[in-house]
């Protein structure tokens, strides 16, 4: 599948679901505690999906049976929701969701602290997100892909935790996963050249300990080889001309400057 450059009427319908995706992690990690299953997170999620008029994107993708990935501790990506998972006091909880509106996708992921997490997951989860706005100021028409790769990369490596380098970000539009892969790790090669109208999926997963990961037995959970913490922070962006538009951006977090639309980052 060639890289799709997107019409000004799918941005619309991409923004539009991006903003509902953002709207859906900002509600759900507000009702995260401890007691809960990650079975009632999944319920939850995609009550708050289709009462959006929108679709789950992840529930039977590739038989995925669930709408949301909550992933704990040293799960990196893909956990599976259970109602024999139970939110600890202390736990790091990754939420990764995508949506369809109107036949187009967003996807994005938080990692949430839950209740009061020590000092070192604290600063993992601060790091995780740092890393991809690191990537987003080589995010332009112009510049090369692999330029965001190589920006998280170092921002990541520059505090000392592992990348994952076993899984990558995307493109995204009419399908969840389209051309082309976006590393968060260094590449030899400089990759494409970046072009208004392309939509990409920048998902850092970085680990407090060794990049390496492996497979739980149900083919889907990833975790740590060292079972030490991992984080996840992903956005739908859009390339532009100048700073990319950040289409999965929660309120919360432009309220709290983390990111200024149409300003400086």
């Amino acid at each position: 599948m060639p890289v799709t450059i997107k019409s000004a009427r799918e941005i619309e319908l991409m923004r539009a679901a991006g903003k509902i995706l953002g709207k859906v992690h900002q509600d759900l990690g507000k009702a995260l505690k401890p007691g809960m299953t990650t079975l009632e997170i999944d319920r939850m999620c995609e009550d708050m999906i289709r009462s959006c008029g929108c679709i789950p994107s992840f529930k039977n993708y590739q038989g995925f049976p669930a709408s949301v990935c909550v992933s704990i501790n040293e799960e990196v990506v893909h956990g599976i929701p259970s109602p024999k998972r139970v939110l600890k006091e202390g736990d790091i909880v990754s939420l990764d969701i995508g949506v369809i509106y109107k036949g187009y996708h967003s996807d994005a992921a938080r990692t949430h602290g839950i209740g009061d997490i020590p000092k070192n997951a604290r600063l993992l989860i601060r790091r995780t997100r740092e890393s991809f706005f690191a990537g987003m100021k080589n995010a332009t028409a112009g510049r090369y892909l692999h330029q965001i790769s190589a920006a998280v990369y170092d921002y990541a490596r520059g505090h000392g935790y592992g990348v994952v380098r076993d899984l990558v970000g995307h493109g995204i539009g009419k399908h969840l996963h389209e051309e082309p892969e976006v590393p968060n790790f260094r590449k030899l090669t400089r990759g494409i050249r970046l072009l208004h109208g392309m939509t990409l999926a920048v998902e850092p997963m970085i680990n407090e300990g060794t990049w390496k990961v492996g497979w739980r037995k149900n083919g889907w959970t990833v975790v740590t080889c060292d079972r030490r913490l991992s984080a996840h922070y992903e956005n739908t962006i859009l390339i532009t001309n100048g700073r990319p538009e950040i289409l999965t951006i929660t309120e919360d977090e432009v309220a709290r400057g983390i990111w200024k639309p149409g300003g400086n980052a």
